[in-house]
């Protein structure tokens, strides 16, 4: 085992450790150091902002996901794993794509010159969005492939610059060489920063450079890559070719000189230290401000060039965000006219100001309710500035499973996390439920054609919850189901176009969580139960005076009844309830329902085929058992859903040959790919044995209550089996098992 090191000895294998890798990561740089890294790799050195953003999203890479609209691209930057998935962002994988498509336009033009504006209803993850990505860009910039290069002038001590130093690294003794780069403090006199972060290679003249750039990268030129287009075009901010005019009049246009006194700086992009990161909130005044530097010790030590001229430093959002991110913070809630400067910045990437004009590179974004939003549409200026803006919506999600993964990070984060209460199942999927239903618009029939007309006339709120979520209910027969599935993306989008989307108005994300917390301290339960949420929910739709969304007028079918889905969850709640602690009952080992499956399967199959199937008892070869399958079809209930048997086996058949073309090689998964007819056979079973059911549900309400000692030793035992399973099957306790059984009993 390793010794512990001492006090002293740690710290001083931190400070070696700190030390190489400042060395490692290239913090400082001479500018011949930093023409060598150029000319390395001059595609990753000239990139535009949004070239950068990118690269950021590429980084990370992509993953296809499944959701009610289709199957769409999630960016894996959205998921936060360099932070554990802290803080991460659930779903709108289409703002997700749409930000992208954007930002790879900007890229291709070399700069951006519209405003990505997210709009949508509060709390649907707006500002999250914006959020992952500035954390996406700090991780980044501190990775090899990220770095970002600026530059300081370093002035001299008085006898070192009329000697000469040297410049390979820190500790280097004075020599011949031609940088100030890597002075000490002790021999530096002034040391003036760029608060603006101008690009180092902006110290060229500008026809070589972009001699340089299009020389060196004329393949990546011919494939498409467009580097910055201030590189090509810009300059550099008005302090520094102050200076940098200075310097060359006094060495009398010797260019070599000039660069001894730059020193090129790695810096990382920050959103505490505002380093290429910077977020207007609306109560901010945006604007760009210079003031003049105060003549202290270290500027008056500067050359006699430079005292003869004021120098200015700026300061604002603009200079903070540059060569990174600005983001405009509920931006339609500030007045027009503290941004109309906006107009010129992002078009022309430039402002004037009293003494210049700045140039940034800048990816813009801003966040805006839809109610704002509205407004603002309705005001002349809109026309202007919407040809200086890319709308981007972000509705509320209405898949629930997405939905529910919010509440479950919420609920470890604020509820689990150091808490005394046990956390009852259930809890964010109660949650989540009832939420998605507030949001779901009413179908529009007439947007289809014949029997699928009837069939979308049909869909109530929780259907099409359930239908968003890849599932059908059992009102519906295996055929109906089948072309309900097929139309899923379509239903999700019949509202794209309208200004009443499906997703703009309901329950926000905000205030579930409010009532998540609520709940998880109701005295009415001892655990934070999924009924204390209920309860809650039965609360907050009184509330219609606060809430917008509940004062929708119902719509036929009943949606927008915000009420009636707490009833409607309570139902499927208890179905849930009850199918886990029949299960929990131990009646029957679960793995019976799928063999018992498995072999209707295995006839299916055969028959098919038209084949005989070997019986593992005799050795024989016979005829598939059309009593085993006629039996099977028959708890199904294949004839009532209005298809023949014959049509039942093939697309059976099809379904296990579909999941063997997507997962080669791999033994199929009947649970997943059969989870309803495996389902319904549970059901029927426990059909059959309902009052062995019902009574051991009422000996489990006595065995908590009352203590084992109040029944047979046979009951008894057949209770702790159940609470066993349910303990450790579905993450019950004996409290909040005793509240899921009493409403069971409430209910039948």
């Amino acid at each position: 085992m390793s010794r512990e090191l001492e006090p002293k000895e740690w710290l001083s294998a931190l400070s070696t450790e700190m030390r190489e890798g400042f060395a490692r990561t290239r913090r400082v740089l001479s500018f011949a150091e930093y023409l060598g890294l150029l000319h390395k790799d001059m595609a990753r050195q000239v990139r535009s902002a949004a070239q950068y953003l990118r690269d950021v999203f590429d980084h990370f890479g992509t993953t296809k996901v499944h959701r009610p609209r289709g199957e769409t691209t999630r960016f894996n930057l959205f998921d936060c794993g360099w932070d554990e998935g802290k803080d991460c962002l659930r779903g709108q994988e289409d703002v997700q794509t749409a930000i992208y498509r954007l930002i790879a336009n900007f890229a291709r033009e070399g700069r951006t010159n519209r405003l990505i504006l997210l709009h949508g209803p509060n709390g649907s993850a707006k500002s999250t969005v914006v959020a992952c990505i500035q954390r996406a860009m700090e991780h980044y910039s501190q990775l090899d492939e990220g770095a970002l290069y600026r530059f300081n002038w370093v002035f001299p001590t008085q006898h070192v610059s009329k000697g000469g130093i040297g410049f390979g690294g820190p500790h280097d003794e004075l020599g011949d060489a031609d940088s100030y780069a890597y002075l000490d403090d002790d021999l530096v006199d002034a040391k003036i920063s760029d608060e603006l972060r101008d690009h180092p290679l902006l110290l060229l003249p500008r026809e070589q450079r972009r001699k340089l750039i299009e020389t060196r990268l004329e393949k990546d030129l011919a494939a498409g890559f467009r580097p910055a287009r201030y590189l090509f075009d810009g300059d550099l901010s008005y302090r520094n070719r102050q200076i940098f005019e200075a310097l060359l009049s006094a060495y009398h246009g010797d260019l070599a000189r000039v660069l001894r006194h730059v020193q090129v700086e790695r810096f990382f992009v920050s959103r505490r230290y505002r380093q290429g990161l910077a977020t207007v909130e609306p109560q901010m005044a945006v604007d760009v401000r210079a003031r003049q530097l105060s003549v202290d010790r270290s500027l008056g030590a500067l050359p006699a060039a430079l005292q003869s001229i004021s120098l200015f430093e700026m300061q604002g959002e603009l200079v903070d965000a540059n060569r990174g991110m600005l983001n405009f913070e509920d931006l339609l809630k500030r007045p027009f006219e503290s941004w109309k400067y906006l107009l010129g910045v992002v078009e022309n990437s430039m402002t004037s100001l009293d003494f210049g004009t700045l140039e940034v590179d800048t990816d813009f974004f801003a966040t805006s309710n839809e109610s704002y939003l509205a407004a603002f549409k309705e005001v002349p200026e809109f026309q202007s500035f919407k040809g200086r803006m890319e709308l981007v919506r972000a509705p509320y999600l209405v898949d629930f499973r997405v939905e529910r993964e919010i509440y479950d990070e919420h609920i470890q984060q604020s509820i689990a996390a150091g808490a005394t209460r046990h956390v009852a199942p259930h809890l964010a999927w109660v949650t989540a439920l009832w939420a998605v239903l507030t949001r779901l618009r009413r179908p529009q029939p007439d947007k289809y054609t014949g029997k699928l007309a009837n069939l979308i006339a049909r869909l109530g709120p929780m259907e099409k919850a359930m239908l968003y979520a890849g599932e059908v209910s059992d009102a519906f027969s295996q055929e109906e189901q089948k072309e309900l599935l097929a139309v899923a993306e379509q239903l999700a989008r019949e509202t794209d176009s309208d200004v009443n989307y499906e997703g703009r108005t309901g329950a926000s994300p905000r205030e579930m969580k409010l009532v998540l917390l609520n709940a998880a301290h109701s005295e009415k339960y001892t655990c934070a139960s999924p009924f204390a949420v209920l309860d809650e929910l039965a609360e907050l739709v009184r509330a219609t005076s606060v809430y917008e969304f509940l004062r929708q007028s119902p719509a036929p079918g009943g949606y927008h009844e915000s009420a009636a889905f707490v009833d409607k969850v309570r139902a499927a709640l208890l179905d849930r309830i009850a199918d886990e602690v029949r299960i929990s009952m131990g009646l029957v080992e679960e793995r019976r329902y799928l063999e018992h499956f498995e072999r209707y399967l295995t006839h299916v199959s055969y028959w098919v085929k038209h084949e005989k199937v070997r019986n593992p008892l005799t050795g024989l070869d016979e005829d598939p058992d059309q009593e085993l399958m006629a039996d099977v079809e028959r708890l199904l209930g294949v004839r009532s859903s209005g298809m023949s048997p014959a049509d039942f086996r093939h697309e059976v058949i099809a379904k296990i040959g579909a999941w063997a073309l997507d997962h080669p090689g791999k033994r199929p998964d009947y649970e997943r790919i059969f989870p309803r007819p495996i389902s319904d056979l549970r059901e029927a079973f426990f059909a059959e044995r309902k009052r062995q059911v019902t009574q051991i549900n009422q000996d489990l309400l006595i065995y908590l209550a009352d203590g084992p000692d109040q029944m047979q030793p046979d009951d008894a035992a057949a209770v702790r089996t159940t609470l066993d399973n349910l303990r450790g099957r579905f993450g019950y306790c004996d409290r909040c098992a005793r509240d899921a059984v009493l409403a069971l009993l409430r209910k039948s």
